[in-house]
């Protein structure tokens, strides 16, 4: 769609998107349409006079400060030439500026286009600013390429999947505040340890706007992903509570939907808030009594109601690795079960209980009876030491792949579901005699995801879970929204 001299038809698409976003809020519709790019094209939404939002997976702010164009983020290396049509058709100005919220890679590989256009021209590149962490980040990206490979084809079912080892580098670096001028506006930059250790929302006074990078992703805060390195729940709350005090009137997520109003933007940012302070508390409560991992995960419960906010599903992550992710970053890795400190190899164990139980067969049985019981979480340990035993049996690998897919098509979150769907396909293959590649293809949605159709889950109030911290919605009740692959954060 092109737009006329006056700007109507992208008027009509920001006003398609205004009411798609309110049925969003209202619980009356989820983020498929959005994260699958429907509203993605050659024009951004328009957000008053100053302010374009580029709607796709990973979102792009545009600010026109009247002296140039001012990017926050710029998505992923898909969305780029699109992102770069979408923002000529907003303005011809230059752009002057790129602040990256973080370094993760679905946000920052979309500078491409403006550098080539400014060289192209004969003037200076945008500069990019980010938080100082953003330049270690990009260095241990590229020294753990192979490893983030592994663990992203795993999290999305991707198994072809490879990791960039080239990123545009900030030009300018900051640490706590930083404040840029541009034209008639001023962006304060505060930074913020949250999902990431390099976190920076934007606060734009005169519009009222606040752009949250991923500490705000219309999710279960994204703070305990057990594949990925530290984050920082407690520190996360407090900018979440700081950026709520702004009083803004917009809120443009990292991924998402905007909040516009703002009761509306104070009440999602305190309700991800309360959820993250009460893990925290009681987590860190639970720890001071000396209690073992086991028991605190059992025993932390989320409060009633706020899962259920359409904003804080537990679609992409989900509140029991939160409560590990608090207890590595306060306690280490230990989990206070000494037969875990320094333990025997996996399969000599197995062994050793496979031999006790009768032999592998018999655990793998006691499993498929376990699954039909209706206690999965138990299934999947008999299930994983009865293939550790017998690696190589394709009996045991049946019972294996079979607990692990009906355990993935009852998980909510996209963390829990990948590695479930992971581990199903290795034991198919094994029982098949194929490949993980293979099976991971055998149905139309695992082939959307290896082709790089990455999901996303996304519960409904029902299925989404409300008790302790380690529950899962078991009925499988789960929609999903797909985006293709190389937003492996």
């Amino acid at each position: 769609m092109t737009a006329d001299r006056n700007g109507h038809s992208a008027r009509r698409n920001s006003s398609g998107y205004e009411d798609y976003t309110e049925r969003v809020w209202r619980g009356e519709e989820s983020l498929t349409a959005h994260l699958t790019g429907a509203f993605t094209g050659e024009e951004l939404i328009r957000i008053g006079e100053r302010t374009g939002f580029f709607p796709a997976f990973a979102n792009v702010a545009v600010f026109d400060t009247g002296e140039g164009l001012v990017l926050v983020d710029t998505g992923d290396v898909r969305t780029a030439r699109a992102l770069h049509t979408a923002v000529r058709s907003f303005s011809g100005d230059p752009v002057r500026t790129v602040v990256f919220t973080h370094g993760h890679v679905d946000h920052v590989l979309g500078t491409g286009p403006f550098d080539e256009e400014a060289e192209a021209r004969g003037v200076p590149r945008p500069e990019v600013i980010g938080h100082s962490a953003v330049v270690d980040r990009f260095r241990r990206y590229e020294e753990t390429a192979g490893y983030n490979a592994w663990i992203n084809r795993r999290q999305f079912g991707v198994p072809a999947l490879n990791w960039p080892t080239r990123y545009r580098y900030p030009d300018r670096t900051y640490r706590e505040r930083l404040t840029v001028r541009q034209g008639a506006l001023t962006f304060e930059l505060v930074h913020a340890r949250g999902e990431t250790d390099d976190a920076t929302y934007v606060w734009v006074p005169e519009l009222r706007t606040l752009c949250t990078g991923d500490l705000f992703i219309w999710n279960t805060p994204n703070a305990g992903n057990p594949q990925k390195v530290q984050r920082y729940p407690e520190e996360w709350a407090r900018a979440l509570r700081a950026m709520q005090r702004l009083g803004a009137e917009v809120l443009l997520p990292g991924h998402g939907i905007p909040v516009r109003g703002a009761d509306r933007v104070s009440e999602a940012l305190g309700d991800s808030a309360a959820l993250l302070e009460s893990l925290c508390e009681q987590t860190r409560s639970l720890m001071n009594e000396g209690l073992r991992l086991d028991e605190v995960l059992r025993r932390v419960r989320v409060p009633d109601g706020l899962l259920a906010k359409p904003y804080l599903h537990p679609a992409y992550d989900e509140p029991e690795f939160v409560v590990r992710n608090l207890w590595r970053l306060w306690g280490g890795w230990y989990d206070q079960n000494p037969a875990h400190l320094k333990p025997a190899p996996e399969g000599e164990l197995a062994r050793e209980f496979a031999d006790a139980a009768g032999g592998a067969r018999r655990l793998a049985e006691r499993a498929s009876v376990l699954l039909r019981g209706e206690r999965p979480r138990l299934a999947c340990h008999l299930a994983e030491t009865a293939a550790l035993a017998a690696p190589d049996d394709p009996e045991v690998a049946r019972v294996r792949a079979e607990v692990f897919a009906r355990r993935a098509a009852a998980e909510t979150s996209t963390m829990a579901r990948g590695i479930f769907h992971w581990a199903a396909a290795e034991s198919a293959a094994v029982a098949e005699g194929t490949d993980v590649a293979t099976e991971l293809t055998r149905t139309a949605a695992g082939a959307r995801r290896a082709a790089g159709a990455i999901g996303v889950g996304l519960v409904t109030a029902e299925s989404t879970a409300e008790g302790t911290a380690g529950s899962t919605a078991e009925d499988g009740a789960v929609g999903g929204a797909e985006w293709p692959a190389g937003e492996q954060r």
